[in-house]
């Protein structure tokens, strides 16, 4: 069985649209709710996590034992970090870090073994790719943004990284599809709370169109 994590209640909610699920069809569990459906023969379990790497982490070891779940695929949105992307771009990074594991002053940001290289050779291609950084705060501050941007992050989250190093430990395959939601605002010169309002608006927009492009036109082809 395959499993599909999402995050955000937003990000579940614009799923359980996207593919009409009932009530009845939904089953709670300690981090949040799933629900099964069976695509191109293979049977899919859809399931939320809550947001940051700590549900993110304990809701797939929970998934991963409970079903034996042979890959994993980590769908959602992300902040956008390198600008050569836009709004509502999909990306499968082949390279996952998570950066708030360092002492930074003293430390690389990105230390190796938080880093997990993903291979996507099987899969072609034909697909926007990078490096998605993960970390326990959503990329709201500029200086955070600037930051992540010097280290040549092409995407951010605040799970992705550390779910796909805990798939590594159990020797699950696992694939990254994230749509770019919003970018970071520079709230240096404005009032720092209408600008992550700002953002935080564009996300909810973005959110049910990334996920309806994810699950559209590239599901399919990474199961």
């Amino acid at each position: 069985m395959i499993g599909i994590s999402l995050a955000t209640k937003w990000e579940y909610e614009a799923t359980l649209e996207y593919f009409n699920i009932k009530e009845i069809e939904r089953f709670g569990y300690p981090y949040g709710e799933y629900f099964i459906r069976t695509i191109k023969d293979t049977e899919l379990v859809f399931y939320s996590t809550g947001v940051r790497k700590v549900n993110g982490v304990g809701g797939n070891q929970y998934m991963i034992s409970k079903f034996s779940l042979t890959k994993v695929i980590v769908a959602g949105t992300c902040a956008g970090i390198d600008d050569k992307f836009s709004h509502l771009d999909i990306l499968v990074p082949d390279k996952a870090v998570q950066y708030d594991c360092t002492v930074k002053e003293v430390e690389p940001l990105i230390k190796q073994s938080f880093i997990v290289d993903i291979d996507l050779s099987k899969y072609g291609n034909n697909f926007y790719t990078g490096t998605i950084g993960t970390a326990d705060k959503a990329v709201v501050m500029w200086k955070d943004y600037l930051e992540l941007k010097e280290n040549e992050l092409t995407i951010a989250d605040t799970e992705a990284g550390a779910i796909a190093y805990i798939c590594k430990k159990n020797n699950v395959e696992c694939i990254i599809i994230k749509g770019i939601s919003d970018f970071p605002t520079d709230e240096r010169n404005s009032d720092k709370f209408e600008s992550n309002m700002e953002q935080f608006n564009v996300y909810i927009e973005n959110t049910p169109k990334v996920m309806n492009k994810i699950f559209g036109d590239y599901l399919n082809r990474f199961i």
